[in-house]
């Protein structure tokens, strides 16, 4: 039987759950399967309305499953239930997709005369996949797990989902699928559409099993990377979304600094340290310029660090992790410890916010790895040019940030032209932990970042489980009602021209 960890005193108790049997995970993947071809005989807004009722659910289930999860991953209650909360969001911005019906992609070019002589009809839209596997992420329980972004936007695309529960939250993770399994149950979906499996062995299963059509991860790029390589070995590779790894690069010009140079040490300590420090896009290094206004402003975030006590980490391996880097990164001896705090000796899983020093001539890729827990680097720099040299050091990101003022719009914009290759979001005077559930928001990178240039947050994650498929020449009556002439009421680009319903 698998355990559930307390990582707040590091005890461990049964939870009950056995690891599936390949037998077993097969069952559920085919059980998955059979409820895709059932449910696609419904339309969009049927899916509208079970995306609705799965954020009723969870809503209805917030205290409960809040509880569970922070016994299992100490993140607190306050923190949890919105968690709980940003998930049913999630699900009603894609019921609200769904109706707008946008997401399609629907395009009619009729049959007729062009400038390359007489051309058949094309009729091409956006169509689900199958079966999607998604592997909950241990820092967000709710919004990048079980019910999470992955889930709530495969669902909407129309596919069925299976997902691998996250060892960290086994609970957390059983008690949030039996929520969404009965509110689709009495919404009148069919069984099987939203299933699960636990274990190691479970999740390999999933990956490779022929009937998986695509897959969605949040964790690490050790984790993504094995289960690439499983997707590489199948007769018939399929599409891998990973979010992988992060450093999210923070840079600080001089003006800003002087300018407001407290307020960014009390917004930047709260950053890398907000969640102890497990947010994706925690800033991992800090470009700050040399100078009396940067002296300042590191002294204050060391002394925040001094005087902090130590926060709980999700699990023993993140925090082995934690001083296994940060012992490498200061054995390398072009980073020094700045400033740490003080952990207690304990049975439990903690870290204390730590500040590591260099200059950004002297930054190396070994002391940008990414690090689960409450550290940051600060890279102190003469000039725009060592910050600029010093990026070639720093692992393309999720984010980038700057803090600038007015009188820095040409330095800035520099900085942005070598910023925006290499992130998917650029962060202007604030701080890029906590990510916007929204339709314009990305929440990608370059690799290692992502493994795709797709969003995993925000209304545009739909599209990594649906594929193009076009009809030519095809009979009214085999076409997708929202590819008929007659049809109304979402945006189409017909004959060339964009029509909004």
């Amino acid at each position: 039987m698998l355990t559930s960890t307390d990582p707040r005193t590091g005890e461990s108790r049964p939870t009950g759950i056995a690891a599936c049997t390949p037998d077993e995970a097969d069952a559920v993947i085919r059980a998955a399967d059979a409820a895709f071809a059932a449910a696609s005989a419904h339309d969009r807004l049927w899916r509208a309305g079970l995306l609705d009722a799965l954020a009723d659910a969870l809503d209805a289930n917030r205290d409960e499953l809040a509880a569970i999860a922070d016994r299992e991953t100490g993140l607190g209650l306050p923190r949890l239930t919105g968690e709980v909360g940003r998930s049913s969001f999630q699900f009603r911005m894609f019921a609200e997709a769904l109706r707008d019906g946008g997401y399609l992609e629907a395009t009619i070019d009729h049959a007729g005369a062009t400038a390359l002589g007489p051309q058949p009809e094309i009729r091409r839209m956006l169509v689900p996949l199958g079966v999607v596997a998604v592997f909950g992420s241990s820092n967000f329980p709710f919004a990048f797990s079980v019910a999470g972004g992955d889930t709530s936007s495969a669902l909407a695309a129309g596919n069925a989902v299976v997902l691998k529960a996250h060892s960290s939250h086994l609970e957390t993770s059983r008690a949030t699928h039996a929520v969404l399994r009965d509110a689709a149950a009495a919404y009148g979906a069919p069984t099987g559409l939203i299933g699960i499996v636990y274990g190691t062995e479970a999740g390999r299963v999933l990956v490779s099993h022929p009937l998986v059509q695509a897959v969605g991860f949040t964790g690490s790029l050790g984790g993504g990377r094995a289960l690439m390589e499983i997707i590489d070995e199948r007769p018939r590779p399929i599409p891998f979304y990973g979010e992988l790894s992060s450093l999210n690069p923070l840079i600080i010009t001089p003006a800003a600094a002087a300018t407001r140079g407290e307020a960014i040490a009390d917004g930047l300590y709260g950053s890398f340290t907000l969640g102890s420090g497990q947010f994706c896009t925690k800033p991992g290094v800090a470009f700050v310029p040399a100078g009396e206004a940067g002296d300042a402003l590191v002294a204050r975030i060391a002394a925040k660090a001094a005087d902090a006590a130590a926060s709980v980490l999700l699990n023993e391996r993140i925090a082995t992790s934690f001083d296994e880097i940060l012992d490498r990164v200061v054995a390398d001896g072009a980073v020094e410890v700045l400033a740490q705090g003080v952990v207690d000796a304990g049975a439990g899983f903690a870290a204390a916010p730590t500040v590591l020093a260099t200059t950004a001539a002297a930054l190396t890729p070994e002391a940008t790895e990414e690090v689960f827990g409450p550290l940051i680097v600060i890279a102190r720099y003469d000039d725009d040019g060592e910050v600029v040299r010093a990026l070639d050091a720093v692992p393309d990101s999720l984010t980038a940030t700057v803090h600038s003022e007015a009188s820095d719009t040409d330095a800035v914009a520099a900085l942005v032209r070598e910023l925006s290759p290499r992130v998917g979001r650029l962060v202007f005077d604030g701080y890029p932990t906590g990510v916007r559930v929204s339709w314009a928001q990305h929440h990608g990178g370059p690799w290692p970042a992502t493994n795709s240039q797709h969003t995993s947050v925000g209304v545009s994650a739909i599209r990594r489980f649906l594929r193009p498929l076009a009809w030519q020449d095809a009979p009214v009556s085999l076409l997708p009602a929202e590819l008929r002439d007659d049809y109304t009421g979402i945006p189409r680009r017909v004959d060339g021209v964009l029509q909004l319903g």
